[in-house]
């Protein structure tokens, strides 16, 4: 599991497209997204580089991660 700090994400529609971007990836993952934190907990069959490319070309930089 992986806690994601993502930049930009400012209302639910960027939140939903975070939550998109990780599921295109693998469709059975559990995103929790802390929208106020700006924080995206994901616990998936995919590695983190994957995870950090699909988020950031959905427009989201990753500024920061932490293995949880």
């Amino acid at each position: 599991m992986f806690e994601l700090q993502v930049e930009k994400m400012t209302c639910g529609g960027c939140a939903s497209r975070v939550r998109r971007a990780v599921l295109s990836l693998d469709d059975a993952a559990n995103v929790d997204i802390d929208l106020a934190a700006r924080r995206v907990r994901i616990d998936a069959d995919v590695g983190l580089e994957e995870l950090k490319a699909a988020i950031s070309g959905a427009g989201y930089p990753v500024t920061a991660v932490r293995a949880l």
